[in-house]
């Protein structure tokens, strides 16, 4: 399990050093390095982290506020020169906190921790059998796999549209990944559709009317399939 990681701080040397460390731990990998954080909140409007190394003392806006401004803000480790912002740091949940000047021992109890909490928080996923969740932008945002009405496929990525909300969430997914993590209510019906099969309206020749807005199209692949579903449910002469 590799950790995505974003450096920040603004302090050249300070930065240098962080990425040395983290390019030195086999289970970190390097997204990005910022030096302020109006700079890593831009890279997260594009990009998705698992965790940030962030010092607290930066000019225009703090690591502290920074991290608080986020929604749902990645696993944190704080660094700072000043010991009494730890009590604050662990406010925010924070994993770890680095205090200045720190050497490669520090740092690895706090990659440790981030290893420790992810592993946790994949396992707490993996139990939770009615839902999924999706990394969007820089959130992870837990789903009810009865509300997903279906899954459009998009190149490298993923919309999936949940019942009562106007847009979809957008995630870096492939549609294989996606079928094989969904339960057997759902179906492949096209090359760029899985459709949950409880939420279906009507079946019009080769479409699928989810509602008066939303007509998806059967693939030639899947028409076998879907068919012998439909038999299955059929009542009728």
């Amino acid at each position: 399990m590799n950790i995505r990681c974003l450096a920040i701080d603004d302090e050249p040397l300070a930065l240098q050093q962080i990425v040395a460390y983290i390019r030195k731990v086999p289970f970190l990998e390097l997204a990005a390095q910022c030096q302020s954080a109006l700079e890593a909140r831009e890279f997260l409007e594009n990009d998705t982290v698992d965790a940030i190394f962030c010092d607290i003392n930066m000019p225009d806006l703090g690591g502290m506020d920074f991290v608080k401004s986020l929604v749902s803000p990645p696993l944190v480790v704080f660094t700072t020169a000043y010991s009494e912002y730890a009590v604050e740091g662990f406010k925010v949940n924070a994993v770890d906190y680095l205090l200045k000047p720190f050497g490669m021992q520090d740092f690895l109890r706090a990659a440790n921790r981030l290893k420790e909490r992810m592993l946790s928080n994949v396992s707490q996923m993996e139990d939770t059998s009615d839902t999924i969740f999706l990394k969007s932008d820089y959130r992870i945002v837990k789903v009810s796999i009865s509300d997903i009405r279906y899954v459009e496929g998009m190149s490298e990525y993923l919309k999936v549209w949940i019942e009562g909300e106007q847009k979809p969430i957008i995630t870096l997914l492939s549609m294989k990944k996606m079928e094989e993590r969904l339960p057997d209510f759902f179906m492949r019906i096209h090359r760029s559709y899985i459709v949950n099969l409880n939420r279906i309206q009507e079946v019009s020749k080769n479409r699928i009317i989810m509602d008066a807005q939303t007509w998806l199209p059967i693939g030639d692949l899947y028409k076998e399939a879907f068919q012998r579903y439909l038999e299955m449910k059929y009542i009728g002469k």
